[in-house]
């Protein structure tokens, strides 16, 4: 029976079943397609030598550390990564924690503390534009060049390119998010773009209203446009419900300005408070609007749920991935 995946954070140690993997490289935020065309390398090179298959990776993001003056939209927080990875098919993945003291560390002390000591890799797997170390002086050749001294192998993986010869980045697909565009987003991260949170308390209006709803934190950084989405809603244990969510910021019922996610699930009625939920976003509906009355706001509603209900009965999964994740 295979071992269970696992997220090993911080300095804990690596355990022995785990060491002399194959080892993938990366920030990975969005694990979009580009991501997916190193990490199956990494996968298919695991299963040859027959070794575990994990993922380095980083948190936070490194330019949260070198311009924290800057909000970053991150795709996929830790949590949402480690899923998206063990769906993949990864044994573990290693989040080491990215500050200015380790940016500094000398490009022959990562390979020599972090892949020689801390991992024991047999193989890197990265993209071929992979920098690492002080002053980014490690590069594609220094690895190369490192593996043949230190006894591991190296591959590098030339970037992705969408069905339009561009290279699908992270970058392209926070755009698009924050353009409401989720549909064009998956397209470029091969699943549906999803977020993850812990389910609280609210006002209860929706409630009133026949449209209870499950109330989502989001990071004050997200950056997914504000409006109305057509979405699907996986409880905690695994259970999936279409639903109808709105995303926006709400000033007056949270004084930190962190945006709230409010989803109505169809064909349901629990309680989810407390529960760790996630949200995938199929299609942008609408913008926020301000309606004149109650009566005028329930009949958005309705009409909202049945472009959902619509939009929602004809999708198919995109990949595999998207499969394990929004279906």
């Amino acid at each position: 029976m295979a071992s269970p995946f696992e997220r090993i954070s911080g300095d804990r140690p690596l355990p022995s079943h785990l060491r002399g993997g194959v080892v993938a490289i990366g920030n990975f935020d969005g694990v979009h397609r580009g991501h997916q065309a190193v990490l199956r390398q990494a996968l298919d090179e695991a299963h040859r030598r027959g070794k575990p298959a994990l993922v380095l990776t980083f948190d936070p993001h490194p330019r949260k550390v070198f311009k924290p003056e800057t909000p970053l939209f991150v795709l996929t927080p830790p949590s949402m990564k480690a899923r998206l990875l063990r769906e993949l098919g990864f044994d573990a993945v290693v989040e080491r924690a990215f500050t200015r003291e380790f940016a500094s560390r000398s490009a022959e002390s990562f390979i020599i503390d972090i892949l020689e000591g801390a991992l024991g890799i047999s193989c890197a797997v990265t993209g071929f534009d992979f920098h690492f170390g002080k002053d980014r002086r490690g590069g594609p050749t220094y690895l190369m060049a490192a593996g043949e001294r230190h006894g591991f192998g190296v591959l590098l993986v030339d970037a992705f390119c969408d069905e339009g010869s561009e290279v699908v980045s992270s970058s392209r697909i926070r755009t698009l998010l924050e353009a409401g565009d989720p549909a064009e987003a998956a397209g470029l991260l091969g699943y549906r773009f999803t977020v993850e949170s812990e389910v609280i308390g609210g006002q209860q209006l929706g409630r009133t209203l026949g449209f209870p709803t499950a109330n989502m934190k989001m990071s004050p950084e997200t950056g997914l446009k504000e409006g109305i989405y057509a979405v699907r809603f996986r409880r905690a244990d695994g259970t999936l419900h279409d639903g109808v969510a709105s995303f926006g910021r709400r000033p007056t019922v949270d004084d930190n300005g962190a945006p709230l996610l409010e989803t109505f699930l169809f064909d349901f009625s629990g309680d989810l408070y407390g529960e760790v939920c996630q949200v995938s976003f199929f299609g942008y509906l609408r913008g926020e609007e301000k309606f004149d009355g109650l009566d005028a706001l329930v009949a958005q509603m309705k009409r909202d749920e049945a472009e959902a209900r619509a939009l929602l009965a004809g999708v198919r999964p995109l990949s595999g991935l998207d499969g394990k994740i929004a279906f």
